[in-house]
C-alpha cells in the first residue's frame, strides 16, 4: 500500500489493517509524518510533533501485532491531541503564552485510554488560547484564506488533510462540531460527562466535553467507545424519524437554509420521516444563560493566574474572564437554573425522534483568519449536554464543505451514531481539499 494510500485510510481500516497483518504500524506513522512535513508550513495544524515517539510507539506496536498481542481496537492507529489535554512528556500550552505551559508526567484520561487501547500519539494539534475565541494560526485545508473554525482548529485541519485518520478535540460551545463542519469533516461530542475531563485545561466545566474529529461517523464511534470505556457504536437504524425545527433554518444563509431543505429532501426519499417541529419556550433563554455560565467557570478557573498575568492574554479569552468576575453569583444560578430548564424541556423532543437535523453553522467557513465563526447553532446542545454530530453534506458555491447537524437525547449517543450512519450512507459526500 503506497504512503498516499495509508495516509487515506480511516481509523477503523486501518486498525483492521493493522489487526488482518495488511498494514503497518511504521509505514502507517511516516505516511502520516510525511503529511505533516509536506502541508503543515501552510496550515499550521501542529502545535508539537513528537516523531520520534511515534516511531518508536509504533515499532513496538507492530512487535506486538506480529506476535498477535494487540493491546486494543485502535492498536497501531496515530492520534493527534488537541493541545489542551495533558500527555506525558509533552508540553501543554493551552495555545497560550509561556506563563501557561506545563510539561505533565501523566496522561489526560482520555489519552491514557487510547493508549491502553494502542493508539500511537503522534502530537499536539493547535488550539485556540484556552479553547476560546482568540483565532488560532491554523488554515483552512479547502482554502488558506479562511477560517479553519475554532478552538480544536488544528485537529479538524489535521484530519481534513489526512495527516493523522482521527484526533481529540473538546466542545464547550461549538469547538468541535464546528470546525468540523468548515473542514469537510466528522465531529462528534456526546452526553455531558460520557467522557472524563480529567487532565483537560477547563474552560467551563457544566459544559466542556471531550470530543473527537475523524473521516467517516464510524471512525468516530470507534473512537468514542474507546474514550467513554463502553460501547457506544451504531445502533441500526432503517428508517430514521428526524426532526426539523424551521426557527433553527432562519439563522442560516440563505445558500445553506436551502441547502438544509434539500437534504432533508433527498433524507425522506430515501425512508426517513421528517417532520417539522417547534422547539419549547424556554430555547429563547439558552443563548444569554449558557454564556453566564461560560464566563463564571471561566473567571473561576482563570482567577488565580488572572491577578499576576491579565496582560498575556488574548482579547477574546480577557473579555470573557473580566465579564465573569463582574457577574453576580445570583445571576450564575438563575443561568443554571435557566440552562438545565431547557434541558429538561427539550429532552421529550428530541427523545421521540432519532434526531434533530439542523445545520452545524449559520453557512461555511467565514473568509479571513480573524475570527473563528458563528458557534450559536451548537451552543444550545452543549449547554444541554446532549450528543451531537456534525456531518459534511456537500460544497457551497464558493466551493467550501456545507454540514449537518444531528443532536439526540442524552445517554443517546449509540442511536445518534446509527442515524448518522444511515444519513452518511444516503448523502453519500465524497469530496476532499485538494492539498
Amino acid at each position: 500500500m503506497s504512503s498516499v494510500e495509508l495516509a487515506r485510510l480511516g481509523a477503523r481500516k486501518a486498525a483492521e489493517g493493522v489487526r488482518a497483518g495488511r498494514v503497518s504500524p511504521i509505514d502507517l506513522v511516516e505516511a502520516c509524518l510525511a503529511r505533516i512535513r509536506g502541508l503543515d508550513d501552510r496550515l499550521t495544524a501542529w502545535s508539537f510533533v513528537d516523531a520520534d515517539g511515534a516511531r518508536a510507539t509504533a515499532r513496538e506496536r507492530q512487535r506486538e501485532a506480529r506476535a498477535g498481542r494487540l493491546r486494543g481496537p485502535l492498536h497501531g492507529v496515530p492520534i493527534g491531541v488537541k493541545d489542551i489535554f495533558d500527555v506525558a512528556g509533552m508540553p501543554t500550552t493551552g495555545g497560550a503564552r509561556p506563563f501557561a505551559h506545563t510539561r505533565p508526567a501523566v496522561d489526560s484520561t482520555a489519552v491514557a485510554r487510547l493508549r491502553a487501547a494502542g493508539a500511537i500519539i503522534v502530537g499536539k494539534t493547535v488550539t485556540t488560547e484556552f479553547a476560546y475565541r482568540d483565532p488560532a494560526p491554523t488554515r483552512n485545508p479547502w482554502n488558506t484564506a479562511h477560517t479553519p473554525g475554532g478552538s480544536s482548529a488544528g485537529s479538524a485541519a489535521a484530519i481534513a488533510a489526512r495527516m493523522v485518520p482521527l484526533a481529540l478535540g473538546s466542545q464547550t460551545v461549538g469547538s468541535v462540531l464546528r470546525p468540523a463542519a468548515y473542514c469537510g469533516v466528522v465531529g462528534f461530542k456526546g452526553t455531558h460527562g460520557l467522557v472524563p475531563v480529567a487532565g483537560v485545561i477547563p474552560l467551563a466545566w457544566s459544559l466542556d466535553h471531550v470530543g473527537v474529529l475523524a473521516p467517516s461517523v464510524t471512525d468516530a464511534a470507534l473512537a468514542m467507545s474507546v474514550l467513554a470505556g463502553r460501547s457506544v457504536e451504531p445502533l441500526p437504524v432503517s428508517t430514521p424519524r428526524l426532526a426539523l425545527a424551521p426557527a433553527l433554518l432562519r439563522r442560516a444563509t440563505p445558500e445553506l437554509a436551502a441547502h438544509i431543505e434539500s437534504v432533508a429532501d433527498a433524507l425522506s426519499r430515501a425512508g426517513a420521516t421528517v417532520s417539522k417541529v417547534e422547539l419549547p419556550p424556554s430555547f429563547g433563554e439558552i443563548h444569554d444563560a449558557g454564556l453566564a455560565v461560560l464566563e463564571v467557570e471561566a473567571a473561576a478557573y482563570h482567577e488565580p493566574w488572572f491577578q499576576t498575568n491579565a496582560d498575556d492574554y488574548g482579547p477574546e479569552i480577557r473579555s470573557l474572564v473580566q465579564a465573569g468576575l463582574r457577574r453576580p453569583s445570583t445571576d450564575y444560578v438563575r443561568a443554571n437554573r435557566a440552562r438545565l430548564a431547557f434541558r429538561d424541556d427539550v429532552m421529550p423532543l428530541l427523545a421521540a425522534h432519532d434526531a434533530l437535523l439542523l445545520p452545524t453553522a449559520p453557512g461555511p467557513a467565514p473568509a479571513g483568519l480573524d475570527s473563528t465563526g458563528d458557534g450559536s447553532l451548537c451552543a444550545p446542545w452543549t449547554s444541554a449536554g446532549v450528543p451531537a454530530i456534525s456531518l459534511p453534506s456537500g460544497l457551497a458555491a464558493s466551493g467550501l464543505p456545507l454540514a449537518i447537524q444531528l443532536v439526540q437525547a442524552a445517554g443517546g449517543s449509540a442511536r445518534l451514531f446509527g442515524t448518522a450512519v444511515w444519513c452518511e450512507r444516503v448523502l453519500g459526500f465524497s469530496q476532499a481539499p485538494a492539498v
